[in-house]
């Protein structure tokens, strides 16, 4: 396995799935990760942008709002259970939330990623009040996309090829996800 870059232009394909997410940022020396269901891309190419709802009870949130760094992530299907607990423990309880989580950091930024991940996308904050107040969506500018190769290669998904627990996670309700389907190919 290897950690391949993803160009900016192309980091939209990573979300385009629609799969489950982990949502990351650090201020202050202090480090979150939470599930989000929403998070989706809003534009292409070398301005690629993308958006995630973060709730104003969020812990997380406010480490974006400070810091004016976040990532997305994509979560695998051995990492459901983690998934669930980062979305339904805060640190604003548990201090040590994400003591047992695998992070790293890529190289020029201080936004920490979960390890095992099928795709990270780094983001700036591009702050507009009236969308976080009012509706808790948050609005990035892609700094940097990165994917497994094992499950994406040439900016396309090939998960054809790759075995369950490499497979995107795709959440209905209740603690039950549904993994990514098969390829169709239309021509």
């Amino acid at each position: 396995m290897a950690i391949v870059s993803v160009p900016v232009e192309k980091s939209y394909r990573l979300l385009n799935i629609g799969a489950t997410t982990l949502v990351s940022a650090k201020a202050e020396d202090i480090e979150n990760v939470m599930s989000v269901a929403w998070s989706c891309a809003l534009d292409y190419g070398p301005l690629s942008k993308v958006t995630t709802v973060l709730d104003k009870q969020a812990f997380t949130r406010g480490l974006v709002e400070k810091s004016g760094l976040f990532a997305i992530q994509i979560p695998v299907a051995n990492q459901a259970e983690l998934v669930i607990k980062l979305g339904t423990t805060s640190r604003h309880n548990n201090p040590h939330k994400i003591d047992d989580v695998e992070i790293f950091y890529p190289d020029g930024f201080d936004v920490p990623l979960v390890k095992g991940c099928a795709g990270w996308i780094i983001c700036q904050l591009i702050r507009d009040e009236n969308n976080q107040q009012n509706h808790d969506l948050f609005i990035g500018k892609v700094l940097a996309a990165y994917a497994d190769d094992r499950v994406f290669k040439d900016a396309h998904w090939i998960f054809e090829q790759a075995p369950n627990e490499l497979r995107t996670l795709h959440y209905v309700a209740g603690g039950q996800f549904y993994l990514i389907g098969e390829s169709l190919e239309v021509k």
